[in-house]
């Protein structure tokens, strides 16, 4: 899940955490806020992996004005 970055975020991210407690395994690219409310109440919970650096995407000029991490909700299977 790659949710949009403004103010509904918490929303997708408690959904993500909810689906986890179904059964779901979630994989989300997320901003490294941590210090909004949402990372502390859902973010939190998951596996957090942050990533060195700031993100760029393709061929663009800039990168990401802020820090992301990669958080998983849910089990992991292994092979």
């Amino acid at each position: 899940m790659n949710p949009p970055y403004g103010r509904e975020i918490g929303k997708w991210v408690r959904k993500a955490w909810e689906e986890s407690l179904n059964g779901a395994l979630v994989v989300c690219l997320l901003p490294a806020r941590v210090d909004t409310r949402w990372w502390h109440e859902y973010a939190g919970n998951g596996h957090v992996y942050f990533l060195q650096g700031r993100l760029k995407f393709g061929a663009a000029t800039n990168c990401a004005p802020f820090p992301s991490a990669i958080v998983t909700f849910g089990k992991f299977f292994s092979r």
